[in-house]
């Protein structure tokens, strides 16, 4: 059987192996929105993917009320790694910090973490509710990799444990209308840092410019949103050093 003789119009992220001819199970939020949301039946096509196997288009073989399975019949399209970048993001009100997420997930990254500042409003986040998101925007967006969502955590604690061979973007509200200066470095091993809606305190601010794999940038000619700063920043790098170039 050919990919040409047949169609998937729904994406659906699982955690399974996929291959030709392996059966997948569904779980019951699963069979609900495919079986009584979508309304479909046993015969129709689906596409899965699962961030490790590509992407596969199986058949619906068992269709019930509180559960189903599909057949891998072709792989559609193979895994497609995302660059090795993180987004380290101060979490801000809800829909904006869902906003970010699902953004970073159909940008390209491998890794999203919610980190607390001293100026951050949100003391805790719902890592599933946001993982949930990461999942349907590269649903909708056509990946085939869905980044890992973390929990939150203290700025201070994890620059304490970085890995420095893991570049840093600082995204420096206090440079606005500089140019920013990715021009001089090299693709690798990244993380694109932005801070919250109160900006950095001064202690952080003088960290991070000390920390030498801490690339301090602009990100244009006016102060933006936090949301809007990750778009951005995620553009400027994609752009310079990712695999938009």
């Amino acid at each position: 059987m050919s990919q040409e003789q047949f169609q998937a119009k729904i994406r659906l992220y699982v955690d399974h192996p996929l291959a030709e001819g392996q059966s997948i199970p569904l779980e019951r939020d699963q069979a609900h929105y495919l079986f009584g949301v979508m309304r479909l039946a046993e015969g129709a096509y689906v596409a899965l993917f699962n961030s490790r196997d590509g992407e596969y288009v199986a058949e619906i073989t068992q269709a019930g009320k509180r559960g189903g399975e599909l057949t891998c019949r072709v792989q559609s399209k193979p895994l497609r790694l995302p660059p090795d970048l993180w987004l380290l993001f101060a979490p801000i009100k809800k829909a904006r910090t869902d906003f970010i997420v699902e953004k970073a997930a159909e940008m390209g990254t491998q890794r999203i973490v919610p980190v607390q500042t001293e100026f951050t409003n949100s003391e805790r986040i719902r890592q599933d509710r946001l993982q949930a998101h990461a999942i349907e925007a590269a649903e909708q967006c056509g990946g085939t990799y869905v980044p890992e969502v973390a929990g939150l955590h203290r700025l201070d604690r994890i620059l304490a444990d970085w890995d420095p061979e893991r570049q840093i973007m600082f995204c420096d509200e206090t440079l606005v209308g500089a140019a920013q200066t990715l021009q001089a470095v090299e693709s690798g091993k990244w993380a694109i840092l932005i801070g919250p809606e109160g900006g950095f305190s001064e202690a952080e601010r003088k960290r991070l410019h000390a920390l030498p794999f801490s690339h301090a940038v602009s990100l244009g000619p006016r102060i933006l949103r936090a949301d809007t700063a990750a778009v951005a920043a995620l553009t400027i790098w994609q752009t310079h050093l990712g695999d938009w170039s």
